[in-house]
């Protein structure tokens, strides 16, 4: 139950991907014989899937990379690097709650000399759309928000922020990762300029993603991050990893045709697993957002009077969960994500991420309730702050003046 961290490859993309790791190995660049021809043609199919999944209105808008991380590097350095060139601007806005990729990228660009501002969250993870507008000036270049919070679920008004950009002729990044297939999202009729993708957070394999570059109203240009060779139309220089892209257009598919119907499951499965741990144990809080403006599949959970790294520990043979995103897991430090929406640092530090996803059953959401719920008692009864309260004593007056 950490599919927010990665997914388990869908048999049918394993089945599809198999052909290009054995009899059709060309190289997709390879223009002299039959074997890159074919493995162009593979390439250029899982291009059109992507795109028809995005709402693209042309595959040529779709640059395969090596996941999301790099996606997210190449859309915000890229983009606002060569808009800077051109004597646009110098002025980057983002929100505090993204995705390290962005985060990161974001920062490096503050070192650069680009003018920063992060905008604030509320207690439910969203974002001010009147402090948007407010932050964008004349020599703003890029505005990056993601589509769904890989910790807390929430998601943030896509169109509207699309709508605000596009009156204001910023160019709009969004990190579509996490929310892609699950939630809304149509490139097109959001405005979006950049989006990017990742295979596997869509049951695909890893090591593969993809950034739509709008070519028209407007078309958008970066500066690459990787030279040698111009492939990918001279934005992503590289062999492309044709078994991989080829996985990539059948999750793409497969999102497309059936994404709707699994994110009503999924979300049955995440009510129905918040059911069990409510009703079965005291001081649990929810964070996030309430619909409809939360990933189906998330539900982030904090146990007061729980150390969640020793829950985490106590649950690490029974069931996968996470304390926050993956790629700040070997943090002890509580969530970013969590402090930015001002949640207390005890309740932060208690806080446990479930991912539900795909292949996840109602008997597996019934057992690891039973499995949780077993746990946080255990540790509860091991608090002396867990016995004070019993006591009637209130923990958190300790220590008050």
């Amino acid at each position: 139950m950490d599919n927010h961290a990665t997914t388990r490859p869908d048999p049918r993309v394993v089945d599809a991907m198999l052909p290009y790791l054995t009899e059709e190995y060309g190289n997709a660049a390879s223009r002299s014989h039959v074997y890159g021809w074919r493995a162009e043609e593979a390439v250029e199919r899982a291009r059109e899937e992507v795109a028809r999944l995005l709402g693209a209105q042309s595959p040529k808008e779709i640059v395969f990379t090596s996941g999301a991380t790099e996606s997210d590097n190449l859309a915000v350095k890229g983009a606002a690097r060569l808009l800077r060139e051109q004597g646009r601007g110098d002025h980057v806005v983002t929100c505090r709650t993204e995705h390290k990729a962005v985060i990161d990228s974001v920062r490096r660009l503050e070192r650069e000399g680009f003018r920063v501002t992060w905008l604030d969250v509320d207690r439910q993870g969203r974002i001010d759309l009147d402090a948007l507008r407010d932050a964008i000036d004349d020599r703003t270049v890029l505005v990056s928000l993601m589509l769904a919070n890989n910790e807390v679920g929430t998601v943030h008004p896509v169109a509207e922020i699309g709508a605000i950009t596009r009156e204001r002729d910023v160019l709009f990044h969004c990190d579509a990762v996490q929310g892609l297939g699950r939630v809304d999202f149509d490139v097109t009729a959001m405005h979006v300029g950049l989006a990017s993708v990742s295979a596997h957070k869509i049951y695909g394999p890893k090591g593969v993603g993809a950034l739509f570059v709008r070519r028209r109203d407007p078309r958008v240009r970066l500066v690459a991050e990787m030279d040698g060779g111009g492939h990918e139309r001279g934005m992503r220089s590289g062999t492309l990893n044709v078994p991989g892209i080829v996985g990539l257009g059948e999750a793409a598919r497969i999102l497309r045709e059936e994404g709707r119907a699994e994110a009503e499951r999924v979300r049955a499965l995440r009510d129905r697993l918040w059911a069990r741990l409510r009703d079965g144990a005291e001081e649990l809080t929810r964070n996030g957002a309430e619909e409809p403006w939360c990933h189906p599949g998330n539900l982030s959970v904090s146990f007061a009077y729980v150390e969640g790294e020793a829950l985490l520990l106590a649950l690490k043979d029974v069931v996968a969960v996470s304390s926050g995103s993956a790629c700040t897991s070997a943090s002890v430090e509580p969530s970013y994500v969590l402090r930015a929406m001002g949640v207390p640092e005890d309740q932060a530090h208690a806080s446990i991420r479930f991912g539900l996803g795909r292949f996840n059953t109602e008997q597996e959401v019934d057992r690891v309730a039973e499995q949780v719920l077993r746990r946080v008692d255990a540790l509860r009864e091991m608090s002396p702050l867990w016995q004070m309260r019993a006591e009637g004593v209130d923990p958190r007056w300790l220590g008050a003046d």
